[in-house]
């Protein structure tokens, strides 16, 4: 973002449900106020920028689309890394006021660190690469929880491999064991089951897009 004084900055110190804004304009500071978080709020305030603003947010888990909404009406929307801003913050007393500022101020000197924003596809490729890692990790826990209720119950071992494959939650099911016991192991089987059918689903939809990638990538 280029350097000078009498470029007119915003900005937005963002939370879960509001963001502070301010305005660094000649030198000056001024407080906007408060911004909630939700789009009818931002489509608001959006309204109320012209086409010649800069704005900074920091890189947050809603920063993306707070950056969707502003980018349409602003000159640009920056987004600042927080790691590399927080300590400069630190060295004053902190508010939302203030870490905003800090923000417009940077921006104004040509010092922001900035972060780089994925488009929609890489964010959409994201959220289901955690989307799969998230069911693997349930699964593993389940397959923790189930062993642990046997050993409980003094069970052996299960022979076979896979305790939750077709074999083993058939040892799993003719287990003598009280009544809530079995049917929290049969919940639990369940529970692997549709696990299993979601991750392959997230994994089918993530090699497709792969697929999708490689081949524009060969066509250019």
């Amino acid at each position: 973002m280029a350097e000078g004084r009498d470029m007119r900055i915003i900005g937005l110190d963002i939370h879960r449900v509001s963001a502070e804004a301010v305005v660094l304009e000649d030198g000056t500071c001024r407080r906007l106020g408060r911004i909630g978080m939700t789009r009818g709020q931002l489509d608001t305030f959006a309204a109320t920028l012209s086409a010649t603003e800069h704005m900074v947010v920091e890189a947050t888990g809603n920063a993306t689309a707070v950056l969707e909404i502003l980018a349409a009406k602003a000159e640009r929307v920056a987004v600042a890394n927080p790691f590399r801003v927080h300590p400069i913050a630190r060295a004053k007393t902190r508010t939302d006021k203030t870490d905003a500022l800090v923000l417009a101020r940077l921006c104004a000197v040509g010092f922001l660190p900035e972060v780089w924003i994925p488009d929609e596809m890489a964010l959409a490729r994201g959220r289901q690469i955690t989307r799969r890692n998230q069911l693997a990790k349930s699964r593993v826990r389940l397959k923790c929880i189930v062993p642990s209720i046997l050993h409980t119950h003094l069970v052996p071992c299960c022979p076979h491999t896979d305790l939750f494959g077709a074999k083993g939650g058939t040892r799993l099911r003719a287990q003598a064991l009280a009544e809530d016991e079995t049917a929290a192991i049969e919940r639990h089987l369940e529970d692997y089951d549709r696990q299993s059918a979601a991750q392959k689903d997230v994994e089918r939809d993530i090699a497709a897009v792969t697929l999708e990638d490689v081949g524009v990538a060969r066509a250019t």
